[in-house]
């Protein structure tokens, strides 16, 4: 299956979220997105600092705490920092980032989806992309 099938049918297609797409774990590369969602490179950067935070309460999960998560160009407030993903809230609507070996899937749902089902959705793609070695 192709990167952007991934985003299509297993992301989008699952109805719980709206715009996605998949990085490159060194954040350097696009492999598929929908059209319009562009994280950029300084929001990339961003991301995989706070992932690659040893201590989630170190420096990038505390700057996300306190001033906020960026994704295409929009601020999230930081709900949840973890070894391998996170969560941020705006609104009604939000985001779901979750890293797998080699790539970041990034999730974003929209104000009638519960975070639950997005959440969900993004981390067993991620669980089944470990599986295949990715």
């Amino acid at each position: 299956m192709s990167w952007q099938a991934y985003v299509d049918s297993s992301l989008v297609g699952s109805g719980h979220i709206d715009k996605a797409c998949i990085v490159s774990a060194a954040g350097d590369s696009t492999w598929a997105s929908t059209p319009g969602f562009n994280v950029s490179a300084d929001e990339l950067k961003a991301i995989i600092a706070i992932l690659n935070d040893n201590d989630k309460n170190g420096p990038a999960a505390s700057k996300a705490y306190s001033d906020g998560l960026y994704v295409a160009g929009e601020r999230y407030v930081a709900t949840n920092i973890q070894e391998r993903h996170i969560y941020g809230r705006k609104e009604k609507t939000g985001v779901c980032i979750v890293k797998t070996t080699q790539a970041i899937l990034i999730g974003h749902y929209g104000e009638n989806t519960q975070a639950g089902n997005a959440t969900a959705t993004v981390e067993a793609l991620a669980d089944y992309l470990v599986k295949q070695g990715y």
